[in-house]
């Protein structure tokens, strides 16, 4: 969002303000109605934006910096809520199924407060109710009792097992097969102590490891469940027809959409969302992999990671605790702050672990979501002996190869023979990027063979 649009954002919110002033005689005393009782519990909240989004973030105790905190209080408490104006544009906050509601407030720094009695238990929600703010974000939860089942989504791991790769099609013959595809929007860990609210395809980052063989015809189900917020599609880079799949799969919440490709070109191919704006949907984890194998199959290996890297462009600075939500203005001017391998900070060095032991071999499908950088993928401490460059099945590998270059929506298959124990670490080798999160453990086991490699004592 440049300035000019913020501007203009601002000075319609404080618009609405004057009007919504204008019809609410008596509103311009007093924040809060007149009690001779203190409150049983007291919130404070600022409002904030970040590109064309706007929320609440919490100030103080618990809900310190969380955004569009879930508040909590008891049947028969006195709640408070005051509100801080952070951004200078015009808020209120009200409880609409409570009846209550603040003064609307403009200019920063500027405050407001509302004053209620909760009686029930149950789940009420407080938002902004000039137009258009809670649509752009500015809405959450006060949970007054025993929390429902739904008051708290779960925050499960989204990380994608790199074990995960599926089975080898082997010598088969070319054959009907089906991928089900759903996207599902979900919170989840992103890194320590913050999380996100990611979009997927089948609820991890990346979606799921697909397997098939040139000549395949290739159904595809896309389904989007109905408690969905947003439309979304599949991309398939493996597919020749209009828009690899996606203008045949624009599915709104609660639909399901298909399509059968000819699976035409061996090769490891990159899959997304293509709903704009595209850059969102797969900043926000919708990417994923798909290895056409060439007749005959690949040959073997004994082990195989899928490994993906990806950006998070977040409204708070990297290392804020609680929910980050996308910053649109960061998105567009490809200023990350977090990279990650397979969806999460801590995916590949703390969540799942890469094993292998001396004397075998190791394959990696790699690839790159993006949606904007490319990565230098490198393996601290080995060295490539074939690279399938750009994930091409048909050309000669390269070899003996440090590190390879993978463009946004790309892909590439690495091998090599681990030949000595340790901890390898896999990095994009722009390395200011480890710092961010983007990095990887792979653990070999295994007889030290001094020949290969030895320290010496100090002193020499």
């Amino acid at each position: 969002m440049t300035a000019r649009q913020r501007n203009l954002l601002i000075a319609v919110a404080l618009l609405a303000a004057v009007l919504a002033l204008a019809l609410l005689p008596g509103q311009t005393g007093g924040n809060l109605p007149p009690t001779s009782e203190d409150p049983d519990v007291t919130f404070t909240l600022r409002t904030d934006m970040a590109g064309s989004r706007m929320h609440f973030v919490g100030e103080g105790g618990d809900i310190d910096g969380q955004v569009n905190p879930s508040l909590s209080a008891q049947p028969g408490d006195l709640v408070r809520i005051d509100l801080i104006n952070g951004d200078g544009a015009a808020h209120d906050i009200a409880i609409p199924d409570l009846d209550a509601r603040s003064k609307v407030m403009a200019g920063k720094q500027s405050t407001t407060s509302v004053l209620f009695r909760v009686s029930q238990s149950g789940e009420y929600d407080y938002l902004c109710t000039l137009p258009g703010h809670a649509a752009a974000g500015m809405q959450g939860k006060i949970h007054v009792g025993a929390p429902t089942a739904a008051a708290a989504p779960a925050i499960a791991e989204i990380a994608h097992d790199p074990t995960r790769v599926g089975e080898p099609v082997g010598a088969r013959a070319p054959r009907a097969i089906t991928f089900d595809l759903a996207t599902i929007e979900r919170p989840g860990p992103l890194d320590s102590g913050t999380t996100y609210h990611y979009w997927t395809f089948n609820s991890t980052v990346p979606g799921p490891f697909l397997r098939a063989r040139v000549g395949d015809t290739i159904t595809v189900n896309l389904s989007n469940p109905r408690e969905s917020r947003h439309t979304h599609s599949v991309d398939f880079h493996a597919v020749t027809g209009p828009g690899g799949g996606a203008e045949v799969t624009q599915v709104a919440p609660g639909e399901t959409r298909s399509f059968t490709f000819s699976a035409l070109k061996p090769g490891l191919y990159v899959y997304h969302c293509a709903t704009p704006m595209v850059a969102q949907h797969i900043s926000s984890g919708m990417y994923g992999l798909i290895l056409v194998e060439p007749e005959g199959g690949l040959s073997p290996v004994d082990r195989e990671f899928y490994v993906m890297q990806g950006e998070f462009y977040t409204a708070s600075a990297r290392g804020h605790r609680g929910e980050q939500i996308l910053s649109p203005e960061k998105l567009l001017n490809e200023r990350p702050e977090y990279f990650t391998f397979n969806g999460t900070t801590g995916a590949l060095t703390e969540t799942h672990r890469m094993e292998a032991s001396v004397g075998e071999t190791v394959r990696i499908y790699f690839g790159v979501g993006g949606p904007n950088a490319t990565s230098s993928f490198h393996v601290i401490g080995e060295i490539f002996d074939r690279v399938y460059d750009q994930g091409s099945l048909t050309s000669p590998p390269l070899t003996d190869v440090q590190t390879t270059t993978v463009a946004p929506g790309g892909a590439t298959l690495v091998e090599f023979e681990v030949d000595y124990p340790g901890r390898y670490m896999l990095v994009d080798h722009a390395l200011s990027r480890v710092e961010k999160g983007l990095v990887g453990f792979l653990h070999v086991s295994g007889g030290a063979d001094p020949a290969i490699f030895k320290s010496q004592p100090a002193g020499g």
